[in-house]
Formats: C-alpha cells, structure tokens, sequence
C-alpha cells in the first residue's frame, strides 16, 4: 500500500450487510486516496475520507462519463453514443436542464406527494396485515418492493401497468457489473426507446399534471430550456436512480430500525424526530457503495498522489458517511444525531435530484408502519436472514416480521 502505484481491490461488503466494508477504515487512515481494481477491470482512485470525497463531489476538475462511453473504446467497435443521463450531463447543458428539473423536486413542489405517498403505504400495510401467515409477513415484497416503484409512478407519469417492459432494462443496468459492455448498452439503448414511445403516447394524450407531460410542455414552448432529448433522458435517469436504489435503501432502513428496538421505540413515541432519523439513516445505510466514477479533465495532486487527466476517480460516500473526523462515534446508529452533513446523495451540481421525495418517502414509509403497527417486529433472528448480494448495494431478500 506504501508504493504509489500499488493496485488494492475495492473493499468488498460483508456477506449478510449492506457495508460499508470495514476496509475503507483502513484506507481513510493509511491510503485516503489510493489506486485500485475497480470491478470491471479498469483502475481507478478510490478517495474515502469525508472532506475529500465531498469536495471530489463539487470539483469542476472530475466530470461523470457517460456510462455508454467509459471505459473509452476507440476505434471502429466504439459504440454510438447514448444520450446522456442526468448524472452524466455537463457545463451549460447541465446547467440548463438542472435549472428546469431542480424545482420540481424542491421541498415545497412537492408536498403534493405527502398524502399520496401516504395513502399508498397505507394501502400496502394493510394487504400485508390482509395477507399475513400465522400473523407474519414479508416486509420486503409487501412493502419496501412496491412502494418506491408506485411513488416513482406516481410523481412522474411513468405508467406502473408497463413494469414489465421497462424495469428488466433497468435492473440489468443496475447489475451490470456482470454484464458485457455490448449488454449494458442494449439495455440503456432499449430503456431509451421505451422513453421515446412514452413521450409519443404523452403528447397524444395532451395536457397533464405529470412531471414528463410538464417537461413535455417546456420542450414544446418557444424559447424553451429543454429538448425532446432530454425529457427522454429524464425518464432514464428516473428509472436508474429513484427505482432499485430506493427499495434496497427502504429494506436496509428498515431492518436497521428492526435491529435497534430502543431507538424504534423512541421513533413510534416521538414520530416528530422522524426527519432527523431519516437523515441518520441515510448516513449509516449506503446509499450506494464504490460506483461513483468521475474522470479528471487534468493533472493534479491529491495527499501525494499524482492523478493524470482521464484517470477514473472514485469517491465512496459510505466510507465517508462513516469518517470519525466528520462524525462522532460514526459506526453507531443515533436517530437523534445532528446536525448531520452526511453525502448519501453526493455533493454539489451533481447532487441527487431526487433527494427530497426519496426523504419523503422514507419518512412516510417508517411513520405509516409505526402508526399501523406499532408493535412490530422481526419474526426471525436478524442472522438468519436472506440477503440480496446481485448489485453493489446488499439488501434483505426478505424481511420476516411480526406484529
């Protein structure tokens, strides 16, 4: 670890836990910055300090490739370019569409979704407790599975009946660390066409309250900030940002909780504390783990390290989130915690669109289920539980529980 150019793995997640590996507290020490074997082969600079990963988040230096054009392939088998996501759009264009989309996602656009997110959790407690065996249940495919996809539906105008077409794209997308390069692109390829077909229904069907049929309306008037390119882009990055990531951030929450009794019990006695518990969840349960991949469009040094422009920089806000110099007693779970800097949703331009409705979501999901059911708890032993291991995320493929 010493040498420079010495090559480590990224750190792997315990079998049975959504991570962070407890190897980056190595790294945060020793190697802050240190070049590693990034999954697919190519090499990269993990950086796992907070104060690092935050401002590599916010350096107008490191820009996110597109995912269909890194790693960089020259020549004749170099693919037609996919329109870029949200995440992976650049300077003035960047600019542009953010000024646009941004508000629509603001604290206060949104709070028409308060009772419609509550209204479907609800809904969804009450099948499960309909539905229940022997008085338990499966608090992942009842519960955490569908509500995200249904909020998602909901807030965007993506139509729920067309699941069927649209999340085998998204779900190899979001696996593709087993995927060849020809399959990710067939998938983010289909995943366009499906947005293109979607926006032609839309504008046939006119006018609607819908976050695509307003984006729609925007790219139609004159003088507009967008294109009929980007509310297709908007589509995708809806589908590959607010869907998987939110059902396995919502499991792992909630087995958090399940696992903490004293600390569920202060949330059901004090439901006010609820915004400040989702903060702290979102600190302690990985959002996502080592899939951050900005490149540098220049030379520059970072704790000693050389990085070279077009070298892969990768930021891990779960070691971040889990740093002692940005956190007291960071590996703890304190749903009272504040205030809480944490970067689950990245920092700067790029940070996460969808921050506030997937807090809204989060919040509502935990207070229906504590009003619902206040007793609950796990039906089985927390190690004995099934776990999801198919993407970089970990989550419980099931999640017993009794009321």
């Amino acid at each position: 670890m010493s040498h420079p150019e010495a090559l480590v793995p990224v750190p792997e997640v315990e079998p049975g836990t959504a991570g962070p590996p407890c190897a980056y507290a190595r790294l945060r020490s020793e190697a802050p910055v240190v070049k590693a074997q990034l999954p697919n082969g190519e090499t990269g600079w993990l950086i796992s300090r907070y104060e690092d990963a935050r401002a590599a988040f916010a350096d107008p230096r490191l820009v996110r490739p597109l995912l269909s054009a890194w790693p960089p392939r020259e020549g004749d088998d170099a693919p037609p370019p996919c329109l870029p996501t949200f995440l992976e759009m650049t300077g003035a264009h960047h600019e542009r569409v953010r000024r646009t989309v941004l508000p629509m996602f603001g604290r206060k656009r949104l709070e028409f979704m308060g009772p419609r997110i509550r209204t479907m959790a609800e809904e969804l407690v009450d099948a499960m407790v309909a539905g229940a065996q022997d008085g338990t249940a499966d608090l992942v495919a009842a519960y955490a599975d569908p509500l995200p996809l249904r909020v998602l539906c909901e807030t965007t105008g993506l139509p729920y009946e067309d699941r069927e077409i649209y999340l085998p794209h998204t779900l190899a997308l979001l696996g593709a660390s087993g995927l060849t390069m020809e399959e990710v692109l067939a998938a983010l390829y289909a995943l366009q066409d499906y947005a293109g077909e979607l926006i032609a229904r839309k504008k046939k069907d006119g006018e609607g309250e819908d976050y695509i049929q307003l984006l729609l309306a925007e790219a139609r008037r004159p003088g507009g900030e967008l294109t009929r390119d980007d509310v297709v882009s908007f589509v995708v990055t809806m589908l590959m940002a607010g869907y998987k990531t939110n059902i396995q951030h919502t499991s792992n929450a909630l087995l958090a909780l399940l696992t903490h009794p004293d600390q569920l019990r202060m949330l059901r006695e004090a439901p006010e504390r609820t915004a400040t518990a989702v903060e702290e969840l979102l600190r302690y349960v990985p959002l996502m783990n080592a899939i951050n991949i900005l490149v540098a469009t220049e030379d520059f040094t970072l704790h000693g390290q050389h990085i070279r422009a077009g070298d892969a920089v990768v930021p891990v806000p779960a070691s971040a989130n889990r740093d002692p110099e940005a956190f007291a007693e960071p590996d703890r779970l304190d749903l009272t915690r504040t205030p809480n800097p944490h970067i689950a949703f990245g920092h700067g331009p790029h940070a996460c669109t969808g921050g506030h409705l997937t807090r809204m979501q989060l919040a509502t999901a935990i207070q229906v289920l504590l009003e619902r059911l206040p007793g609950i708890e796990l039906a089985v032993p927390a190690e004995t539980i099934p776990w999801d291991e198919s993407t970089p995320l970990r989550a419980p493929a099931r999640l017993p529980v009794r009321w």
